[in-house]
């Protein structure tokens, strides 16, 4: 296998995301990370319903929303990585694919900055860094 540099940069990129992913999956079933720190508002999450329908709770609600999240992350940090070490002609070649990519990412950027702490969101602008990156190196080659 010959990588480019270019491909080795949406690798790294790729990597960061998933394993934000990972972290935040991990977090959202083990311990007590996501958890509010408000012992009384937990428990009325857990009882409370949302408007839309009463066939779950603001608590599964919000763990639901936190595992699907982490499921997008994983899933774009293995397609990306496995195009970009696998099949980079693919990857490189559909404008499709690297816009998807770069929007992704740019809106887990916009997501970050606007609703999460410092730690993941300096990580995605990293993988949104290397992103870029690979590509300013591709087309300038």
């Amino acid at each position: 296998m010959n990588l480019t540099i270019s491909a080795a940069l949406i690798v790294a990129s790729a990597v960061v995301i998933f394993s934000l992913g990972v972290a935040h999956l991990v977090l959202t079933f083990r311990g007590r990370a996501l958890s509010p720190t408000d012992p009384e508002l937990e428990t009325r999450l857990q009882t409370i319903a949302p408007r839309l329908t009463n066939e779950t709770t603001m608590w599964k609600a919000w763990v639901g929303f936190n595992a699907s999240h982490s499921m997008g992350a994983i899933l774009f940090g293995t397609l990306y990585a496995h195009l970009a070490l696998m099949q980079p002609s693919v990857l490189f070649q559909s404008t499709f694919l690297s816009i998807l990519g770069g929007l992704f990412l740019a809106g887990y950027v916009v997501l970050g900055r606007l609703y999460w702490f410092s730690a993941p969101f300096r990580g995605i602008i990293v993988a949104f860094v290397l992103y870029v990156s690979a590509y300013v190196v591709r087309f300038a080659a």
